[in-house]
């Protein structure tokens, strides 16, 4: 603190003594043309002194010694491109001026001398490093699931009771028939993309179409959980519903038919439809049955079928057509034109397989070949291999056909009466899996 007898000193200029800093041509801190800092001045060039402005002129004492706001000259600066530095010149420009009663709208701050607005550049995404050699990424990582499976082990025979009399110290894998059987049941559960039709044809009687049918809406259903439709599309009377499980009512195609009108549109559930369908319990599949009486009216037209197909085809993802005998009819047009995989059924007997051959004659001619050849032939054995002919069976359809499959005789599917899924033997369960595992290739 200075005394009493101690005058205050001013204090010492920061630019005394400093380089004189030497500015562009037009900058306001540059010296005019002709004109240079007063030799023996404190201020450097290009530096104000205290209370004197950069052009030697006393600054207003009122503002404490700084420049008055026209104390630098306007120079003709260049906007940056795309965000000018200078605002328009307006009516009333700098000064507070009212927009609405009560809202007084002040002026924008311009921009400092020498200071300039970088405009905004627009975001570019930067292109992707590649990946540095023998380092692994998270998709590699996520792969290893389906490159290393895990080791199967043996889960039915002998195998799997070994296994479990050890407690898991010995893991053998699964036999030849296990895996097989895993394979066609994997074949079943696959997804086909949509919905699917496989329809089961032969215009002889008694083919045993209707108890494939059956058996393959069973499979299906078992293995997959449900979403499966068994269809008699007989144009008169079929037997659809008379082998199938009953339920608590006998609706059949022809009460859906005429309630159709409530299912048309956005109208219509899943439990609506159950009023028409028949539930099979645990064969997990549903039966469409046709009429079952002998004094019905009119056949069922190709209309007709249509409309119901567009109606089932909300609620399932699989419908198995059982079609009847008459390969001119409308209906039988009709499906086999919105058929995916077509299953040929017989016996094992020339007058089941005979009509079958010429049936493909007639898909063949009216341009199905395609459909053809992609087919699959099932022959039902009888009790008992005597006056059969299998061998030239066999031969003929493979030829025409992509696959012959072999369905063995069973008592129970033998008695002509609902077929009851729970007893059906361990040989026809197997049977008509490989059937099912050979229809799910062509879907």
């Amino acid at each position: 603190m200075p005394t009493n007898n101690q005058s205050l000193q001013p204090p010492a200029d920061p630019w005394a003594g400093a380089a004189p800093l030497h500015h562009p041509p037009g900058s306001p801190w540059a010296a005019p043309p002709g004109q240079a800092f007063a030799p023996g001045s404190s201020a450097a060039p290009g530096h104000p002194q205290h209370g004197v402005t950069p052009h030697g002129t006393p600054a207003n004492p009122a503002q404490g010694g700084h420049p008055a706001a026209n104390a630098y000259p306007a120079q003709d600066w260049p906007a940056a491109q795309g965000d000018p530095a200078t605002l328009p010149t307006q009516p009333g420009a700098g000064q507070p001026h009212q927009v609405h009663p009560g809202v007084t709208a002040m002026p924008p701050r311009p921009e400092a001398p020498g200071v300039y607005r970088v405009p905004q550049q627009p975001y570019q995404e930067q292109p992707l490093r590649p990946t540095e050699p023998g380092v692994p990424t998270a998709e590699e990582f996520a792969r290893r699931r389906a490159v290393r499976p895990p080791e199967p082990v043996a889960r039915t025979g002998m195998r799997a009771a070994v296994n479990k009399s050890t407690l898991g110290l010995v893991k053998l894998a699964p036999g030849r028939h296990e895996q097989e059987f895993r394979q066609d049941v994997e074949k079943v559960r696959r997804n086909f993309g949509g919905l699917r039709q496989v329809t089961v044809v032969n215009p002889k009687g008694g083919a045993g179409k209707t108890v494939a049918v059956l058996l393959l809406a069973m499979t299906f259903g078992q293995k997959r959980g449900g979403y499966v439709l068994a269809w008699d599309n007989n144009e008169t009377q079929g037997t659809l519903g008379m082998r199938a499980q009953q339920d608590f009512h006998s609706r059949t195609v022809r009460d859906m038919l005429r309630d159709l009108s409530s299912f048309q549109g956005a109208r219509g559930r899943v439990g609506d439809l159950s009023q028409y369908v028949r539930a099979q319990g645990e064969g997990m599949f549903d039966v469409l049955a046709s009429d079952e009486s002998a004094t019905a009216g009119e056949m069922l037209t190709a209309h007709a079928f249509g409309e119901i197909r567009e109606v089932v085809s909300r609620f399932y993802k699989l419908i198995f057509v059982d079609t009847g005998n008459n390969v001119r009819a409308q209906n039988w047009q009709a499906a086999i034109d919105a058929t995916d995989q077509l299953v040929v059924t017989m016996s094992a007997r020339n007058d089941s397989a005979e009509p079958a051959a010429r049936m493909l004659d007639h898909l063949e001619q009216s341009g199905r070949t395609r459909l053809v050849r992609q087919a699959v032939t099932v022959v039902s054995m009888p009790p008992r291999a005597k006056d059969i002919d299998l061998v030239p069976i066999q031969r003929h359809f493979e030829a025409r056909t992509r696959a012959v499959l072999l369905a063995p005789y069973d008592r129970v599917i033998d008695t002509g009466e609902p077929i009851p899924y729970g007893q059906l033997s361990n040989a026809t369960l197997d049977a008509w899996l490989k059937v099912a595992a050979a229809v799910s290739e062509g879907l």
